[in-house]
């Protein structure tokens, strides 16, 4: 518990309850009103028919019925894959058995990428790939491929990434990551490298744009901002926001949806590189532009004002977030108060990303901590659709239904579009006025980097949340 803190907390009437979120530049803290408004935003209506059916007609002629099968394909290539690397350490021959921790220190992995190994042996163990024994925590019995049927089924790697729509450049991706699995665990080789080979963005954008589920999804995702300009009308331009635009993947199609209707679109990246290759790809678009963004930082103040979007999309990119609530609450500043937040991301795990994609989104060498929301701890990077849906209400949003919903054909790829509406913020404290009070109570050393106001507050182990005594 911060004891100063919360002192300085104590006598502030409007704020009830507040969550400390520990950070490697300077903690963060959200704090909740005593009393949650309960109106709902307006409009909050989505088209969804119209919006499936852009998504539909975007994937129209591809046998949609064949993607469970392919998906599985890919989920078992990985596995063999995991499989195949503990075996070629030795570790489990012979009735050999180890814990995790032996595992991690044996295959020689970074410290970044133990959560990594440590997925790999609970995923083995729920396909029935290898036996673990709970009341020791140690794990035998490895079922691993010989050399014919590793072989076998990098040629059915194919069948599955031709079928699912994935350029040749990424079958290529996935088989040198799996190639390359113990150095890359060790850290001895890097990832970028074969995702961006020569610099090239082919492969990635083949990961984020050309396979069906995300081609789905990013038509879908414009199809329901192009809706918002509609319901919007009126002569300002369309104030959109893309953070981790990446290599543009989603921006096309909404670039596209919003031809000719006016937009101020501000296209963002942490990185300079995939601002650089945007920039050369999208030189002909009216109303682009360009600037970093880095959604772990405090969302205002990296040359933005509160309330100046009327949209913000980000596509495949929040998962990344170390603390989602914070994230989300601080993108909602961001939005003006009817604003329109639209996310594409994975609900699902693809085993296929733990041999090549999950190596980039281990933490940074230097980052002390990794997730601090409801997923510290939990070696997993994905939320599921309901979890962001609680998150996106917690954070002041009216969630808006998960596309494509259950019955789908492609809902088993786990790919959706999920968007929230800024719901009317009576109810929260002013950010503002917190620190205020915090900056004439505490000295700098004891103040929060960053304060959002929420709706409400969701548990972690990594967060502390005190309730406040209401006056």
């Amino acid at each position: 518990m911060n004891g100063p803190l919360s002192a300085a907390l104590t006598p502030l009437p409007d704020v009830a309850a507040w969550q400390w979120i520990p950070g490697t530049s300077g903690g963060s803290l959200l704090v909740a009103g005593r009393q949650r408004d309960t109106r709902r935003a307006a409009p909050g209506t989505v088209p969804v028919d119209e919006v499936i059916a852009v998504g539909d007609a975007s994937v129209a002629g591809r046998d949609l019925t064949a993607l469970p099968r392919l998906t599985r394909l890919l989920d078992e290539v990985a596995l063999l894959a995991m499989a195949r690397t503990l075996d070629r350490a030795r570790l489990f021959r012979q009735g050999r058995e180890h814990d995790a921790t032996h595992v991690v220190e044996a295959l020689g992995t970074a410290p970044r990428h133990a959560w990594i190994v440590r997925r790999w042996l609970t995923t083995l163990t729920a396909e029935k790939r290898l036996a673990h024994d709970t009341a020791t925590g140690r794990y035998r019995d490895l079922m691993a491929p010989d050399r014919a049927e590793y072989a076998r089924a990098r040629r059915t790697l194919r069948e599955a990434c031709q079928g699912l729509g994935y350029p040749p450049s990424m079958t290529r991706f996935f088989l040198a990551a799996a190639d390359r699995l113990p150095a890359l665990l060790r850290d001895e080789t890097g990832l970028q490298g074969v995702l961006f080979p020569g610099g090239e963005t082919d492969t990635a954008e083949g990961n984020y744009r050309d396979n069906i589920p995300s081609r789905w999804a990013n038509h879908a995702a414009a199809a329901l901002i192009a809706d918002e300009a509609r319901a919007r009308g009126g002569p300002r331009p369309l104030r959109i926001l893309e953070v981790g635009a990446g290599v543009g993947g989603t921006t096309g199609p909404v670039l596209d949806a919003l031809a000719n209707t006016g937009t101020d679109y501000l296209f963002t990246d942490v990185s300079r590189f995939f601002l650089g290759s945007a920039q050369a790809a999208f030189a002909d678009q009216p109303g682009l532009r360009f600037a970093l963004f880095d959604i772990n930082a405090a969302p205002v103040g990296q040359g933005l004002a509160a309330g100046s979007r009327d949209v913000i999309l980000a596509a495949n990119v929040l998962h990344n977030a170390r603390h989602i609530g914070c994230a989300l609450a601080g993108l909602r500043e961001l939005l003006e108060p009817s604003g329109l937040l639209v996310l594409i991301e994975s609900c699902r795990e693809h085993y296929q990303a733990l041999t090549s994609m999950y190596l980039l989104m281990s933490p940074a060498a230097d980052e002390e901590r990794w997730f601090t929301d409801l997923r510290a701890g939990q070696d997993r990077v994905f939320l599921t659709a309901e979890e962001w849906a609680d998150q996106l209400d917690a954070a002041g949003f009216d969630p808006l239904p998960a596309l494509p919903g259950d019955g789908h054909p492609l809902a088993a790829a786990g790919q959706r579009v999920l968007a929230g509406r800024v719901r009317p913020g009576s109810g929260r404290p002013a950010p503002a006025r917190v620190s205020a009070a915090l900056a004439a109570r505490l000295p700098t050393a004891h103040r929060p980097a960053r304060v959002h106001a929420v709706d409400r507050l969701i548990p972690s182990s990594a967060a502390t949340i005190e309730i406040g005594a209401f006056r």
